[in-house]
């Protein structure tokens, strides 16, 4: 005989978790109707975006500028450091053999123990406080072992921190990597924005920053400009001679440069060493807080983190190498915040 169950109804639970999936769909396919489709950037939202970029591929630029200039130093710490030792190996070497030889001379008339000679060779430290209790050394002796004792702990001293340096060389090695590699991805991602502009917008966005600098660009006449002192006319002289070089990261003349690069080939033609980074080109000299006590050739510190850096040019205006894609140029101040002058 055939069963006549009642079909099974379906649980709350299972009723409630598809409803609200069903609902979830709905939900989502209206607005998935209802959603515009991604828009491209226009040429504006484009060069601000570009702004921003090459303002953050320049600030890390500056801390790949510093971290260049620490592994120059430290390379060049870690060679002085390096011959000093080969030098005082040598003379240690001498000290030792000086020893030896008194030690063999005296030996031989009777004068000094075997195991006394073995110590001059292989331990003064430890030889100097016995043979100083068993009274068997001349004062010429005690002074040469002086001499070897400290002669070592100076070699083991700079043995140490000629390690310590080649430590920092590494991870400052490191370090250079990974800002090249940062600067690198921001200027990418700013020339793939670029790269989305029609040939149209390109061109107008160049003739837009060209427009920008050509207002600003005219030569100043020293003559009749004062100049902060004679070097900082020289420095001045200097940038004008490259207007028109090409902004490169990294690069600090003769034939591109980037800004803090810019600034310290400058000053380095008219015989002043600053620092090779703005940061530090801030602290180089005293600071002038008024637009209005700057005078030719004054450096020029722009940014709330002091990341861009060019020389006063008289008349509010700033001769600088902007960024990457730009040229060595005269620029109005008015175009980036200013924070303070320094005096060189």
């Amino acid at each position: 005989m055939a069963s006549h169950r009642r079909p099974k109804q379906p649980s709350r639970t299972r009723v409630t978790v598809l409803s609200t999936a069903a609902a979830a769909a709905v939900v989502f396919s209206a607005n998935a109707a209802n959603a515009a489709p991604s828009e491209k950037p226009n040429k504006d939202e484009v060069k601000t975006k570009v702004d921003k970029l090459y303002q953050e591929a320049e600030q890390a630029t500056e801390k790949l500028d510093g971290a260049k200039e620490k592994q120059q130093k430290l390379q060049k710490d870690i060679n002085s450091l390096q011959d000093n030792v080969a030098r005082g190996q040598d003379e240690l070497n001498q000290l030792r053999e000086g020893l030896g030889s008194m030690a063999s001379a005296q030996y031989r008339t009777g004068g000094i123990d075997p195991s006394v000679a073995l110590f001059l060779s292989s331990n003064p430290d430890d030889f100097l406080d016995k043979a100083s209790a068993m009274d068997q050394l001349s004062a010429h002796q005690v002074e040469m072992l002086k001499k070897v004792q400290a002669k070592q702990r100076s070699l083991a001293q700079q043995r140490a921190e000629a390690s310590s340096k080649l430590k920092d060389l590494a991870g400052t090695r490191a370090e250079l990597a990974k800002k090249k590699q940062e600067v690198q991805s921001k200027l990418g991602s700013a020339q793939k924005l670029l790269n989305s502009l029609t040939a149209q917008e390109k061109a107008a966005l160049t003739s837009q920053d060209q427009e920008r600098a050509t207002r600003a660009n005219k030569r100043v006449d020293l003559g009749t400009t004062k100049a902060a002192s004679g070097r900082a006319a020289a420095a001045f002289a200097a940038a004008e001679s490259v207007i028109g070089a090409p902004y490169v990261y990294t690069h600090a003349g003769p034939s591109s440069f980037d800004c803090s690069g810019l600034t310290s080939w400058a000053y380095a033609q008219a015989d002043v060493t600053i620092p090779r980074t703005s940061q530090a080109q801030a602290n180089a000299g005293t600071r002038i807080y008024s637009q209005s006590d700057l005078k030719i050739g004054d450096l020029v510190i722009f940014y709330g983190d002091q990341h861009h850096v060019g020389l006063y040019a008289g008349d509010g205006r700033v001769l600088h190498a902007p960024h990457t894609g730009a040229f060595v140029r005269f620029e109005s101040m008015a175009n980036m915040p200013f924070q303070f002058g320094v005096r060189i």
